[in-house]
């Protein structure tokens, strides 16, 4: 009887690899599909991403727009503690250097928020900058985002200067690569 279960656990085992194996077969993604680009993530001194999104007010935002001006690239969600506490900051700084060409957009991953808490912060905090709304997460993939907030910043030529992960960014450390910005044109 020892025998026969022994056997019978050995076949289970079989089948259950067999299963494992076709799935893995079944689910592969074919090695010769010309569709699929790799994923490369934006980094220091490369050329920032182009996004074309709407904003929170109906506009079009393409950030290709904006070159020759510095930017500073918020990603963040309203329900993201990190994030809520640094938006005061990207406001103040916004007010500071708006009138020496200062871009700064807060891009709303909207795919994995709600878009009126969105609207809601936005309003209780008087943000003046325009909030892009990433309803399909495609502006989030082309900068490859794992983890919010983060913060980008593009000098004039386009070309990704810092990138910040994790937050809250005090307003000393913004407006010191605000200067950078500024610092890098020519």
């Amino acid at each position: 009887m020892t025998s026969y279960r022994f056997e019978r656990q050995q076949l289970v085992s079989i089948f259950i690899l067999l299963a494992g194996l076709a799935w893995v077969w079944v689910s592969r993604i074919p090695t010769d599909s010309g569709s699929l680009q790799p994923i490369v993530a934006p980094q220091e001194s490369f050329l920032a991403p182009d996004f074309n999104l709407t904003t929170l007010s109906g506009e079009n935002f393409s950030l290709s727009e904006f070159r020759g001006s510095p930017v500073i690239i918020n990603f963040w969600a309203s329900w993201c503690p990190p994030c809520r506490a640094e938006m005061p900051a990207f406001q103040q700084v916004f007010a500071e250097y708006e009138d020496l060409g200062l871009i700064i957009a807060a891009v709303n991953a909207t795919n994995q928020d709600s878009l009126s808490e969105a609207s809601a912060f936005a309003s209780d905090n008087n943000l003046t900058f325009p909030i892009p709304l990433d309803k399909t997460g495609s502006a989030s993939r082309s900068y490859n985002l794992y983890s919010l907030p983060t913060t980008v910043f593009i000098d004039n030529q386009g070309i990704i200067r810092k990138i910040i992960i994790g937050g809250p960014i005090p307003t000393a450390l913004i407006r010191v690569q605000a200067d950078k910005l500024f610092q890098d044109e020519p």
